[in-house]
């Protein structure tokens, strides 16, 4: 029924574990970014922001193309009436996260990973500043979740888009994690369901 354009990324798996958590039969087309597909004229037809993911609903007449994570997340939780609530106020709640880790999170470990593991030329002044950025965003999520078990009332979209740039996070710069409690616990929360371990290891390159 739906078309799920990804990759190892992060951005990718957060679709996944949605569509997991969702139990909404989805096919993986494997858009490897590393060779450039991204770019092939079959996958800008779907995104013309050469990106991943993407989905295609076929339930929708005439096929709905899909871009953006966030869209995808909250699309696929308004479809179902799940994993986002319906009345305001709760929808804020999850919205106003969701948009923290599409416009805080990721782009400042994005920028993080860059400058500390794939630029061609060291910059200390980038370095440091998104280190500190970094540093501080985890910070804020630190104290958020020291009083309750996921980001919102009860487990959302907001913790499916958070939870895989954190875990990566957490692997390659396990310092910016040692100051912290509640984060981590949290990571063994949210990576303890069997959907989001599921959703984690899509595509499976190896078969």
């Amino acid at each position: 029924m739906i078309d799920l354009y990804t990759f190892t990324t992060p951005n990718g798996q957060k679709a996944s574990i949605a569509l997991e958590e969702l139990g909404l039969p989805y096919t993986v087309k494997v858009i490897n970014i590393s060779k450039g597909e991204q770019f092939h004229p079959e996958f800008l037809a779907i995104n013309p922001n050469n990106k991943i993911p993407a989905i295609v609903d076929h339930s929708v007449p005439g096929g709905l193309k899909l871009f953006e994570s966030g869209a995808i997340l909250l699309y696929l939780a308004e479809k179902t009436g799940r994993l986002l609530p319906t009345d305001p106020v709760g929808k804020a709640e999850v919205t106003q996260w969701l948009m923290f880790q599409m416009g805080g999170v990721g782009p400042m470990l994005g920028q993080l990973g860059f400058f500390t593991r794939f630029a061609p030329t060291k910059i200390p002044l980038a370095i440091e500043r998104y280190r500190n950025e970094s540093s501080r965003i985890l910070g804020v999520l630190d104290r958020h979740l020291s009083s309750r078990d996921y980001v919102a009332r009860e487990f959302s979209v907001a913790d499916i888009a958070l939870y895989p740039w954190l875990v990566s996070a957490r692997n390659i710069y396990p310092e910016l994690f040692r100051p912290l409690t509640a984060l981590p616990q949290w990571l063994e929360r949210v990576g303890a369901r069997p959907a989001v371990q599921r959703g984690m290891k899509v595509p499976n390159l190896s078969r």
